[in-house]
């Protein structure tokens, strides 16, 4: 955390794959090998949660904070591991080349993962690695395979609507309903056991290449989720265990109603009173997972905006102090060396920085927030920059630079952007002037999207905020690697000190 570094920003599903979808096969190590190669020790990933077609695909809503996502299983790795033959996975659909189909995609995946498990089921009793699995992740997958089985059956209504004995987690209804879909949560229990298996495969290459894994941690979990069924007394609920208050963001410059999520929000007396157990299991769990975390909305820590369940926008809501010193002192007493990021974009209060600044958490910097009027004091230009931050050119939440100063950046933005640098800038160049001021910044940490590496537009663009189509989508293909690109992100890291 604290050497000069740098890195790329690309989410698993961006990657090329024959099958609809990046996933955890060849393509992935061949991009661990660019990495390596080009002299990057950085990848950043977005959320490896499952994600639901009916919520966009957004890898921050989903069942379950400490399930994988059955879409990034490479079908390539099964055959070669013989559970699967190469017949299962031939004669599927054609998928687009650089985008993701998620409703196609979804549904050749799941039929090819109930063929792996169809092939291995007899056997699973004799493979001690699944075993050994299932045990050391007792405290979060039984709960998540019954969830899944019980939301298949109940044909996909929300957790709290089904029969009040199960919805209530009755001991006996509990027993009877895990034996009567037994089958399916075994099977959900295996899925989850080859999707860790590869993960862990990749990440261990990754570090062999001296390369590390930068995750991210959602600080809200989604209320239709194991998670909010299995330990509702953590959260705002009614006496139906339905949410009270659902987080948010109030109104700010970027929207006059502010933002509302939706997601329950925590009881942090009740979390205190545990000695915040929960959020330990999640933060143990992600370091295993990662390298390095980027904690989401960092600001909900110190105080969170909290609203009233029948609002219909956020402007309605009040702000709600959380016992941020003695968590982040709990955290630190389990984790020493914690290595977090602080996701502390927006509008950030000196109580959040005072935090942040105690416990030594470098926050972030996106050069596309740098040249506003206030250019002088603005925290994102680089001459503002401390070495606790990590510095990007825009995050998945952005436009990709070309994008931004093509659609985005007015008249004003360009002239400021001319001044600060010296000199003219074109569309097609900006992308390269603004990684070579984040490579050159004071910064240890600097992570580009992989849109900006490879200089595309506004097309490639991985989401837009507050819509719900088209997002998560964008995929890279092989020939966008170029032994020209190699060259010159090497270069750079080498000219900056970062390699």
């Amino acid at each position: 955390m604290n050497k000069r570094r740098c890195g790329v920003l690309l989410h698993i599903t961006s990657l090329p794959s024959p099958h609809g979808v990046g996933d955890f096969g060849d393509a992935a190590y061949k991009f661990v090998d660019f990495l390596a190669e080009a002299r990057q020790s950085l990848w950043q990933v977005l959320p490896l949660n499952p994600t639901r077609t009916v919520f966009g695909n957004s890898p921050y809503s989903s069942y379950s904070a400490f399930a994988g996502n059955h879409v990034m299983i490479s079908p390539d790795l099964l055959v070669r591991d013989g559970v699967l033959l190469k017949s299962d996975i031939e004669g599927h659909a054609t998928f687009p080349l650089n985008r993701v189909d998620y409703c196609t995609v979804t549904a050749y995946k799941e039929s090819i993962l109930r063929a792996a498990y169809k092939n291995i089921h007899g056997k699973l009793g004799q493979i001690f690695e699944f075993q050994s699995f299932c045990n050391e992740n007792a405290c979060w997958i039984d709960d998540y395979a019954l969830f899944i089985a019980l939301k298949e059956h109940f044909q996909g209504i929300m957790w709290s609507d089904w029969p009040e004995d199960i919805r209530n987690r009755k001991e006996g209804a509990v027993r009877d309903w895990g034996k009567k879909l037994k089958d399916r949560i075994l099977m959900e229990k295996f899925l989850q056991y080859l999707f860790f298996k590869q993960w862990f495969s990749l990440k261990k290459y990754c570090n062999t290449k001296n390369i590390q894994i930068i995750g991210d941690v959602p600080i809200y979990v989604t209320y239709d989720s194991a998670d909010v069924w299995a330990q509702p007394e953590i959260f705002k609920l009614d006496d139906a265990r339905k949410p009270l208050f659902v987080a948010g963001v109030p109104p700010d410059y970027f929207s006059a109603t502010g933002q509302l999520w939706g997601n329950p929000v925590y009881k942090w007396d009740v979390l205190k009173e545990t000695g915040y157990s929960w959020w330990l299991r999640r933060i143990e769990y992600n370091l295993k997972l990662y390298d390095i975390v980027r904690l989401d909305h960092f600001r909900g820590f110190v105080s969170y905006w909290e609203i009233p369940v029948a609002e219909k926008t956020a402007v309605n809501g009040k702000w709600v102090n959380a016992p941020v010193q003695d968590f982040f002192n709990t955290l630190y007493k389990h984790f020493p060396s914690l290595p977090i990021i602080a996701e502390d974009l927006g509008t950030i209060t000196p109580d959040v920085r005072e935090i942040m600044s105690m416990f030594g958490i470098p926050g972030m910097k996106v050069l596309l927030f740098a040249f506003g009027d206030d250019l002088s004091v603005n925290p994102y230009i680089p001459h503002n920059h401390i070495k606790a931050c990590v510095v990007y050119t825009g995050t998945h939440d952005n436009n990709t630079a070309k994008g931004w100063y093509k659609k985005e950046a007015g008249p004003k933005d360009k002239e400021r952007i001319r001044k600060y640098l010296g000199r003219e800038v074109s569309e097609d160049d900006f992308h390269r002037e603004m990684i070579r001021l984040a490579m050159m910044s004071v910064a240890n940490m600097v992570v580009i999207p992989m849109q900006d590496i490879l200089g595309l537009g506004e097309e490639s663009r991985m989401n837009l905020p507050a819509t719900s189509e088209n997002n998560w989508t964008w995929r890279f293909s092989p020939e966008h690697i170029t032994s020209a690109l190699i060259q010159e992100l090497s270069e750079a890291t080498e000219i900056y000190g970062r390699g």
